[in-house]
């Protein structure tokens, strides 16, 4: 009796791996259309990414060009574990409509997954509850009246509170993204620092920064036209019962193509997506002197 029930259990077990197993992997959907960035050059790279990492299937949905019918773009978020948003109305581009907002909050708040790509924390300037769930964000009219600007001085994070506005980079340069947060999933067995490729490097964000956790930094200096300070890079924000990663990486094709980019964007939606990480880092992963790329 005993050997029948342990031969039943295994059949069970390997039923389940052949009939479920594709079923495992992360729904996740990348959201373009419009931006004031490539967005037609890097959701490409952004989607083979997260399909390399073995995690995940990934849908893309293409918003209407800028002035089209909105009433044809009414993303089904709730087919999916994790949405990564590389879409901005920056520069008059089109804002997504009061019912696709209200549909967009029910789902993070509900406990679904968000990926805020670079350009994307420039998005909705007056939607309260998307920069609540980017955390900062800017330009598009930020400032003092958006929240504090947040950053990290002398191994604290400071909420500065002084007026001016939100949003800045100086030239592209290559920069060290350092670890701050080493225990937190995404991060954790990452090295303490990797040189990112020649990138833009935001500066001076700032927002309701509430329920945030910084996980990377780097330094954005004056002598590069930066703001002097130690600025964030990578996020990972609470909002309701949903998690939001936030990239201020990869602004073109070629920048979005350095691994360190890549496998923090991957490890970034996978956590977004079930609240841990099981993506390893690749062996190619650049080092604290020295870029990698794909």
């Amino acid at each position: 009796m005993i050997y029948r029930i342990f031969a039943t259990l295994i059949l069970l077990s390997v039923y389940s791996v052949c009939v479920f197993g594709e079923e495992q992997k992360l729904r996740a959907v990348i959201i373009d259309g419009q931006n004031n960035h490539d967005w037609k050059g890097t959701s490409p790279i952004l989607k083979a990414a997260l399909e390399r990492s073995g995690r995940f299937d990934v849908d893309v949905i293409t918003s209407p060009p800028k002035g089209g019918d909105t009433n044809e773009f009414r993303p089904d978020f709730g087919k999916y574990d994790v949405v990564v948003l590389n879409y901005t109305d920056f520069g008059g581009g089109d804002t997504w409509s009061e019912t696709v907002q209200r549909n967009f909050e029910k789902y993070v708040a509900d406990g679904g997954g968000v990926v805020a790509y670079h350009a994307a924390i420039s998005a909705f300037p007056q939607w309260t509850e998307f920069n609540k769930m980017i955390g900062i964000g800017g330009w598009c009219g930020r400032n003092e009246k958006s929240g504090p600007w947040l950053y990290v001085k002398d191994g604290q994070v400071v909420r500065d509170t002084s007026p001016g506005a939100a949003g800045h980079h100086g030239q592209q340069v290559e920069f060290q993204v350092v670890t701050f947060d080493a225990e937190h999933p995404v991060m954790k067995g990452l090295p303490p620092a990797f040189l990112h490729v020649k990138d833009e490097l935001y500066s001076k964000m700032r927002g309701p920064a509430e329920h945030v956790t910084i996980l990377a930094t780097a330094d954005s200096k004056l002598s590069e036209g930066g703001s002097g300070r130690e600025e964030p890079v990578l996020l990972a924000v609470e909002y309701g019962n949903g998690r939001v990663f936030v990239t201020m990486l990869g602004h073109d094709p070629r920048s979005s193509r350095c691994v360190g980019f890549l496998a923090t964007l991957s490890r970034g939606a996978e956590w977004a997506a079930i609240g841990k990480v099981t993506i390893p880092v690749p062996n190619n992963y650049p080092t604290g002197e020295k870029t990698s790329s794909e």
